[in-house]
């Protein structure tokens, strides 16, 4: 489970990121990018670790509530599934039609900027 947090939160910082304040981006990044833990950041930035734990958990409310509101984590792993499916349907189907071929390269170019 604990993996699979890490990976989300990794996932909705690069969303929301930059809608976060200059101390919960750092603290956000030091602890899930970084794998600081608390004691370090604490030490970094000279507070206590229930401050820094406090200001995670309501960073993390943060970004599950952008998420809640703008849903573009959940559309990004929709439109990624729907771009396999896609792929792997095209390979088994029209693997000579070329045009086909290039069209689908261009849709999996605009789904992964």
């Amino acid at each position: 489970m604990e993996l699979a947090q890490n990976a989300r939160m990794n996932s909705l910082f690069e969303f929301y990121g930059a809608l976060l304040t200059a101390k919960q981006h750092s603290y956000i990044s030091l602890y899930y990018g970084d794998d600081f833990s608390l004691g370090e950041i604490a030490a970094e930035y000279n507070v206590s670790r229930q401050a820094v734990y406090d200001n995670i958990r309501r960073t993390e409310k943060i970004l599950e509530g952008y998420e809640e509101k703008l849903h573009l984590y959940r559309n990004y792993e929709q439109q990624n599934a729907s771009a396999d499916t896609l792929q792997k349907y095209i390979q088994a189907h029209y693997p000579d039609d070329q045009e086909l071929v290039r069209l689908l390269a261009d849709l999996l170019n605009l789904t992964e900027q």
